[in-house]
């Protein structure tokens, strides 16, 4: 029984409005039900709802309240009764913008430790080189023969000859492909070998970080740190992150089957990382997909026909929005309540 119809209307009117408020947002795809703690809050702001509908149910005098209520309750009740129905509607669009940069920031730790251990593999292979061939050679492959036998001057020379220009003439889309194709499987490799505890998620990373090292300082000691920028900046600046953030998969991944910090059990950490591991795959993928399309078509031209200032420009761009999209993109207001 209510005492006081207007005082109760007035205390339940912003529990009414903020549920109203929240299955907008649902609707809208702008908030999930897949997030535990999200769906309960909406569910006892439905709760409530619904008990207040009970306890006017006997009072005539407000015909538009209880018509209010009984379409929000309605309202609510279809929202929270069918939740996989947003899981079959992808938005692609929303998961770009909000999802992807999201689960970043939340796995933040696996990205910072994927820089760390690229980092120190990039010192080590910088060493190695400052000790002449038998650096390089214990450091690149055979099919990277070509860094050993020649210097950096070598092979910038041999970039910038006038007849190296149209060398992929016709073959710019087919390189492009190749090139998403092989990075893609090195940074899905990554992610995978989070299935070795991490192991081999860690010596990927390691010993990527020794190639990147040892190329870096073989060009700067021989002084084509112009032409290492304008080279390496217009896809790295987008390639080099891809393979991070899929190292950053594969190190959520080894530490979810670690069980670090947690007291869940094997499958339940499985379950709970699982979207962020698909998450992170993709987005790695798509970043790729866009570093093949530059290093095809853009990368690939060097001075006189594209100025190095113009890639070093174009590349640093690039970074500087990746970090303002990872990082910033899909962030709430401090006053709007996280999904």
């Amino acid at each position: 029984m209510i005492a006081d119809l207007k005082t109760f209307i007035e205390r339940e009117r912003p529990v009414w409005q903020e549920l109203e408020r929240e299955l907008g947002r649902v609707r809208e795809g702008l908030a999930s039900l897949s997030d535990l703690k999200y769906s309960r809050h909406l569910l006892a702001l439905y709760q409530r709802a619904s008990a207040d509908l009970a306890r006017i149910q006997g009072y005539s005098a407000e015909p538009e309240l209880k018509a209010y209520l009984e379409n929000l309750v309605g309202t609510g009740y279809a929202e929270i009764h069918s939740a996989t129905r947003n899981s079959r509607h992808f938005k692609p669009w929303h998961w770009l913008t909000r999802t992807f940069p999201d689960t970043f920031r939340r796995q933040i730790w696996g990205f910072n430790m994927a820089v760390i251990l690229t980092f120190v593999g990039a010192m080590l292979g910088g060493i190695l080189v400052l000790h002449g061939n038998e650096g390089r050679e214990a450091i690149f492959p055979s099919q990277f023969g070509h860094l050993v036998e020649q210097t950096p001057s070598q092979r910038v020379a041999r970039e910038e000859r006038p007849t190296e220009f149209d060398r992929m003439s016709g073959h710019k889309a087919r390189f492009s492909a190749e090139l998403m194709q092989n990075n893609i499987t090195v940074s899905l490799r990554a992610l995978a070998f989070g299935i070795t505890f991490g192991i081999l998620t860690v010596v990927l990373l390691f010993y990527n970080g020794v190639i990147l090292g040892a190329v870096a300082v073989d060009y700067v000691m021989d002084g084509q740190i112009v032409f290492l920028f304008g080279w390496l900046l217009p896809h790295g600046s987008i390639e080099i992150p891809a393979i991070l953030v899929a190292g950053q998969g594969g190190l959520v991944l080894g530490r979810a089957l670690i069980g670090w910090g947690t007291p869940h059990s094997l499958r339940k950490r499985l379950r709970l990382i699982t979207p962020d591991l698909a998450t992170l795959a993709g987005g790695a993928a798509v970043m790729l997909i866009w570093a093949g399309i530059v290093e095809a078509f853009f990368s690939q031209y060097h001075a006189p026909v594209l100025p190095y200032w113009v890639k070093i420009t174009f590349g640093t761009v690039e970074l500087v929005g990746l970090i303002a999209f990872l990082f910033l993109c899909g962030r709430r207001a401090p006053s709007e309540p996280a999904p």
